[in-house]
């Protein structure tokens, strides 16, 4: 099938998931260093089978991950992984756990160690409502699920803060403090990081036996062939992916 710039054509649908699942098979193999994917186009591909809310869940089952997968967004000026992830914010808030809390920041401080070579993880927690919860009067959450999370993983000897007030935490000096953010819903995690650094911006997967990374941004359908597309992100996905598989060597840990 030709391809036209700009236009989803659902006649390449089943090549484009034959392509994620070799680059997967490559990974598992070592025949490469890890994979770095392009967005894709989640409602074409939904005739051809696919059946996943996007790459990562669909990469966690090629590669049978023993851990749920975890997505970090991350730029040179900061990290943030969102708890809960592609759904609305009623259903996070109705899956916002405390376990699940606990899990994400697990999986989050061992990548900061063999992914990314940082010897002593420091974890930031955001709150969900105003100010934290302002000691109940915003909202409960932070006092009956955050709270309880962060005591969990300071019992399990990783160091963490919080729950901070999402609004002044993403400042220079309070990023300083941190290596990741972990973030209670979505766009909590990705406007601090679109509004540092838009164009560098880089989704990574944590958890996962193989590396990979993606650009962080769309199809971009609207400017396709029009010459105004940035490469920095993928760039900097594929600079990272390098990265992070050199840590990986060099710890000899597997993720």
């Amino acid at each position: 099938t030709v391809a036209e710039p700009g236009r989803a054509n659902a006649a390449n649908a089943a090549a484009v998931i034959a392509s994620i699942d070799r680059a997967v098979a490559l990974a598992i193999a070592g025949r490469v260093d890890g994979i770095v994917t392009n967005p894709i186009q989640k409602l074409l591909l939904y005739g051809a089978g696919f059946r996943h809310p996007g790459h990562t869940e669909y990469l966690a089952e090629l590669t049978k991950s023993p851990t749920p997968p975890v997505m970090m967004l991350a730029t040179s000026a900061l990290r943030t992984v969102p708890i809960t992830v592609h759904m609305s914010l009623q259903e996070a808030l109705a899956t916002l756990t405390r376990e699940r809390i606990v899990t994400t920041g697990r999986i989050v401080a061992k990548a900061l160690r063999h992914d990314f070579g940082v010897p002593r993880p420091r974890l930031a927690v955001a709150g969900l409502n105003p100010h934290a919860g302002e000691g109940g009067s915003l909202g409960r959450e932070e006092i009956d699920i955050i709270q309880p999370a962060i005591a969990d993983l300071r019992q399990a000897g990783i160091e963490v803060s919080g729950p901070h007030s999402p609004d002044a935490m993403f400042h220079g000096h309070a990023r300083s403090t941190y290596d990741a953010a972990l973030c209670m819903y979505h766009d909590q995690a990705l406007i601090p990081i679109k509004t540092l650094d838009f164009w560098r911006g880089v989704n990574v997967t944590l958890g996962l036996p193989i590396v990979r990374t993606s650009p962080d941004h769309g199809t971009a359908f609207d400017i396709a062939g029009t010459g105004r597309a940035s490469q920095e992100s993928l760039a900097a996905a594929i600079a990272m992916a390098a990265a992070i598989a050199r840590h990986r060597q060099s710890s000899a840990v597997p993720a």
